[in-house]
């Protein structure tokens, strides 16, 4: 079944809720667990799940996606019919960026009638999880639908920021409303909510037919929870596939983030620290595929003057040193160099960042190619650090790519 897809990766969003981060990046290139990019879950999703059509739509800040998609996804063979495709805007239907979800496949009409798949597989970029796409399609084939909704439960708290959606006996979608102010619960679960992930299956003639018919409305957001699927579901069999069962190779963990926001991302990437990670980047037969640049291995050594280096629940990425330094509860990603008698603590460094003798970090993100000055601190004083970052909702510490200290 996967061998009649089209996959369409949206991956053009802006992430101005994740700024600084997203300064010099689009949101799916952002570094993610001291390895990985954004963007990488779902393409290996792709990769695992037989899909080996994919279309890439960029927009904002795209050079950085761009280079990670040259250098850690140039894998597939276009003599076998097989490639990841980066589609930048192109202006065909105007001089206008994308205007929503659906927009920007509308805006790239001409490469959906020249493909001759039967379906089409539409995903975002920017989400943490794994997923057999392909249980997916096989359930779409099965109940005959002309759309399907990846789905799962949240609690009722949190469901105003997701697609809400209501399903009867059979899991056809009866109900849908983008990011309602007061979500409707579950008839049988009152504190949980069921919403959209934002994955779709559409029969492709289905799709061209409804992104023709959305485009000239004037009222329309040309998005697809807001406008086309609400307009769908009284006209065609619309379906909700539930996220997280038994069906499908990938080990059931249920776990799906966006990390949309500086906690948020925060808070995934801490998750990877858990004893028992809800998100199993164990499973041999579905790893998690990224570019692995030319790296050292990680090592500990004494300081420069004798310090032995400590080093308790953390993530070390490649080419990183500890010299004489503390890392507790951190994520390092490659070249980060922690020198004698510096402390860090519950803290997510990006490439090659420095940390000086006797500083000390917590609670923070420091972006790439930062020089942490000897006896600087970071997440300990937080009105002297708003003053010069920026400070997330839950006090999180965030420094941008190569900040200078004064």
């Amino acid at each position: 079944m996967p061998d009649r897809t089209l996959t369409i990766l949206l991956a053009g969003g802006s992430g101005s809720r994740l700024l600084p981060l997203t300064a010099n990046r689009a949101k799916p290139a952002v570094p993610f667990g001291g390895k990985y990019r954004v963007v990488d879950f779902t393409l290996s999703n792709c990769l695992h799940s037989g899909l080996r059509r994919i279309l890439v739509l960029t927009q904002y800040k795209s050079h950085s996606l761009h280079k990670h998609l040259r250098d850690g996804w140039s894998i597939f063979n276009p003599e076998c019919g097989e490639y990841i495709t980066v589609v930048p805007p192109q202006m065909r239907t105007g001089a206008s960026w994308y205007a929503g979800t659906a927009d920007a496949i509308y805006q790239n009409l001409f490469l959906l009638e020249r493909n001759s798949d039967a379906r089409v597989l539409i995903l975002a970029g920017d989400h943490i999880y794994r997923m057999d796409y392909a249980a997916m399609l096989a359930e779409h084939d099965e109940r005959g639908a002309d759309l399907t909704v990846a789905c799962m439960q949240v609690p009722l708290a949190e469901a105003s920021a997701f697609g809400v959606m209501a399903v009867d006996g059979g899991n056809r979608v009866v109900a849908f409303e983008e990011k309602p102010e007061h979500p409707k619960p579950m008839p049988d679960s009152p504190g949980l909510a069921l919403v959209s992930m934002g994955i779709y299956v559409f029969g492709k003639e289905l799709l061209i037919e409804q992104l023709r018919s959305d485009s000239p409305r004037a009222a329309s957001t040309h998005d697809f929870g807001k406008d086309l699927i609400p307009r769908l579901i009284s006209t065609h069999k619309v379906h909700a596939y539930t996220f997280g069962g038994l069906r499908g190779r990938v080990t059931p963990d249920r776990y799906w983030r966006d990390v949309g926001t500086l906690d948020a991302y925060y808070d995934a990437n801490m998750d990877l620290l858990k004893p028992a990670p809800p998100l199993d980047l164990y499973q041999r037969d579905w790893s998690i595929r990224t570019y692995h640049g030319q790296n050292p291995p990680a090592r500990m050594v004494a300081g420069a003057h004798g310090t032995e280096g400590l080093l308790a629940n953390s993530i070390l990425g490649a080419g990183t040193v500890i010299a004489g330094g503390s890392v507790r509860h951190s994520v390092l990603s490659s070249r980060v160099r922690v020198q004698e008698d510096a402390v860090i603590e519950d803290a997510i460094l990006f490439d090659n960042v420095t940390v000086g003798p006797g500083a000390r970090l917590r609670r923070c993100i420091v972006d790439k190619e930062v020089v942490i000055p000897p006896g600087e601190t970071l997440g300990y004083d937080l009105a002297r650090d708003a003053a010069r970052f920026t400070l997330s909702d839950n006090g999180i510490v965030v420094v941008p790519e190569e900040y200078r200290f004064e």
